[in-house]
Formats: C-alpha cells, sequence, structure tokens
C-alpha cells in the first residue's frame, strides 16, 4: 500500500470503526498537506488539458471490471481522438494492448503505490502529445478505495463496476461511487450467470449519488458502446 493517503495506516489490536492512527492530528496534518498539494497539481492539469482542447476522463474500477477493454472497443464508436494514460504497479501491458490497436498511451507503473495522483499525470503528459487529440483518458490503478481521494486534473469521473464482482460493492465502496459522474455496469452478457441485480444497484447509486448516470454495457453489444460515447461526446461538446 502506499505510504501518503493513510490506507498504509492498520493497527490490528484498533476497535471497530475506528483507527486512533487516522485521528492523531500530525498524521491528518501530514495527509491534509499531501492532499492539499494533489489539488493544487491537478489543477495545473486540468488548465493543461484545456489549454490544448482536451476533455479528459478519470476511469476508476477494481481490477479486471473491463477498463482497458473498453478503451481498446471504444473507438469503434467514437469520431473523437483519444489517447490513454495508463496506471498500474508493474508491468505496461496495458498501454501495449491499447497501442497494438492503435491507440496512443503512456503507461505509468506506481510501483507500490495503491493510486495515481496529479504528479504522476502531469510526468505523464510528457509523453502525450495533446494536439491531434480530443480526448484523454486517465486509466487509474485497479482499485475501489484511494484513487477516489485524489483529484488527477480530469473534468470527469467515469466508474465500472463487473457484473462477476457482485451488487453489494456500491454500498460497501461509497466514496468512489459518490464522486462519479457515470457508472457503467460492464460484462452484462454475464449476468444470468450471476445473481445480480441491476435494480439493486440502482438503488443503491440514487441514495448515495442522485445525479449520476448508470449505464449497463457489454463489449459484445455495440449499442451499449455507442451510449457511453455519446455520453462522453456530450461532455465535451458542452
Amino acid at each position: 500500500m502506499c505510504q501518503d493517503c493513510g490506507c498504509s495506516i492498520t493497527d490490528h489490536q484498533h476497535t471497530l470503526h475506528s483507527n486512533p492512527q487516522l485521528n492523531d492530528a500530525k498524521t491528518l496534518s501530514v495527509i491534509h498537506k499531501i492532499l492539499d498539494k494533489n489539488d493544487h497539481e491537478a489543477q495545473h492539469n486540468r488548465q493543461h488539458f484545456e489549454a490544448n482542447n482536451v476533455m479528459a476522463f478519470n476511469l476508476m474500477s477494481s481490477p479486471g471490471s473491463g477498463k482497458t477493454t473498453l478503451l481498446e472497443h471504444l473507438q469503434q464508436q467514437m469520431t473523437a481522438k483519444y489517447a490513454v494514460i495508463e496506471g498500474d504497479l508493474e508491468t505496461s501491458r496495458d498501454a501495449d494492448r491499447l497501442i497494438a490497436k492503435g491507440i496512443s498511451a503512456y503507461q505509468i507503473q506506481t510501483g507500490s503505490a495503491c493510486h495515481l495522483d496529479a504528479f504522476m499525470v502531469h510526468q505523464a503528459l510528457h509523453h502525450i502529445d495533446l494536439a491531434p487529440i480530443d480526448i484523454c483518458f486517465v486509466e487509474n490503478v485497479g482499485n475501489l478505495v484511494c484513487p477516489a481521494s485524489y483529484d488527477v486534473g480530469t473534468h470527469k469521473n467515469i466508474v465500472l463496476l463487473s457484473v462477476p464482482e457482485g451488487d453489494d460493492k456500491i454500498e460497501k465502496y461509497p466514496v468512489m461511487f459518490r464522486r462519479a459522474d457515470l457508472v457503467l455496469i460492464t460484462k452484462m452478457d454475464l449476468v444470468e450467470h450471476f445473481d445480480f441485480s441491476l435494480s439493486e444497484c440502482e438503488q443503491q447509486l440514487k441514495k448515495l449519488n442522485p445525479d449520476v448516470t448508470l449505464m449497463p454495457i457489454s463489449i459484445k453489444d455495440p449499442q451499449s458502446l455507442k451510449q457511453v460515447a455519446d455520453w462522453i461526446s456530450a461532455f465535451r461538446g458542452a
């Protein structure tokens, strides 16, 4: 786990729902300073995107929900050109997959950090040519917790939840879903094989985030991907 977002602070003897270290004023002060610096850098990233007429989207989810697969197939539904900043602890596999599809991509290897931050994205932007693109996707590290706490300088948050993960994850990981502008329920082609309720997801989500958009999708259903492309294009146009 990372050393700066608080997730590495553990105390196996603490009372349930209470971590004394996270109530320590010095610890909280350090975390707040880190987040403040990150937010300042995030705003710089946003200004950089806007100066180049690029709309940026932060993709967040647990590992294996289908972020990279979505980006591989989305280009077939979009006229806008996009590039991708990839985040993983190790390897460049995801960036390599996208590059093989003709998509400009740059891989960030975080080592042990469980999320991307604005400074990592800033460094990646030195390797991405924004001039020929309309959209930049930041594919965050697979994690339903820490990425939600870090503004990386994008304009909108897209959160993916796959059918095999179960329909209880929205209530279990509320911070991520509260900050979402669009929630995609992926791998809907598998729904008949799992005990998964789309209506239950809708109810949980509306309690946390009444204004969010929910879309069930499958890469085997091009029309569902077209809806995602249309949503992205609408924000880009606005």
